[in-house]
């Protein structure tokens, strides 16, 4: 479905990330990863290359333009193009409001969104030349009605809804498709280190009766990414079971 394609992947190196670096790979894209630290970046090509999937990996600073725009123009300079950028990398937060620093919201907004505005801005030149390209970003279930502590992330995802329907408007005279995908509950190593009596009920919550696996995810960012959604912009695909508020 992506044969050929140059994929770009941000927060590639666990989770969602590193399921749909593996997932494009395994679907004909040549994948470069983007991780927070030399040492995860290289773990992770370790761990794909024992799947036999090659794959290349940076780690620039996401808060540094001219950083980010350096690693950009090398990728292009070894791949000639970069055909989808999925803004993944992103943090999270659930204290109450009277306990969240406004240093910490502000490195919320800073990873979740500044961080994705940084890497678009970067790419977007270079898909312009081509008259095409994918633009895809990492939203949440939270984002369409809230959670009931830790006001950053959603405020955050909230924001990352509107960039994403507004570049979409922006970019579709360019052939420039630009969309995000909403998980819900999701098994990453950060959900399965809580306890079962906590899983549980929310399991109880959804409607299909399991919380989603990152391939889920993975398989919904694959279909935008690839021709089947060519006339798919600005939306915003909930992938959370129906456990939706």
């Amino acid at each position: 479905m992506l044969k050929d394609k140059i994929a770009v992947i941000t927060g590639g190196t666990r989770g969602i990330g590193f399921e749909t670096v593996k997932v494009f790979a395994e679907n004909g894209a040549k994948v470069i990863l983007f991780g927070s630290r030399q040492q995860t970046v290289e773990k992770a090509l370790r761990e794909l290359a024992e799947l036999e999937i090659q794959a290349d990996g940076y780690w620039p600073d996401l808060s540094d333009y001219a950083e980010i725009e350096e690693t950009i123009a090398k990728i292009i300079s070894q791949y000639g193009k970069i055909d989808i950028l999925v803004n993944n990398a992103g943090i999270s937060a659930n204290q109450p409001i009277e306990k969240t620093s406004a240093e910490e919201f502000a490195k919320i907004m800073a990873v979740n969104v500044e961080a994705m505005f940084n890497v678009t801005k970067a790419v977007v030149p270079g898909m312009k030349k081509h008259d095409e390209g994918v633009i895809l970003n990492t939203s949440s279930m939270v984002s369409i009605y809230g959670q009931p502590a830790g006001v950053g992330y959603p405020a955050s995802k909230f924001a990352v809804n509107g960039l994403t329907k507004s570049l979409a408007r922006e970019l579709a005279p360019f052939g420039i498709r630009v969309n995000a995908v909403a998980p819900g509950i999701t098994n990453t190593d950060m959900v399965a280190s809580l306890p079962k009596e906590m899983i549980d009920p929310l399991i109880k919550t959804i409607p299909l009766g399991r919380i989603g696996e990152p391939r889920d995810i993975a398989n919904a960012f694959l279909f935008l990414a690839s021709e089947m959604a060519s006339y798919i912009t600005g939306d915003i695909l909930s992938v959370d079971g129906a456990a939706r508020s």
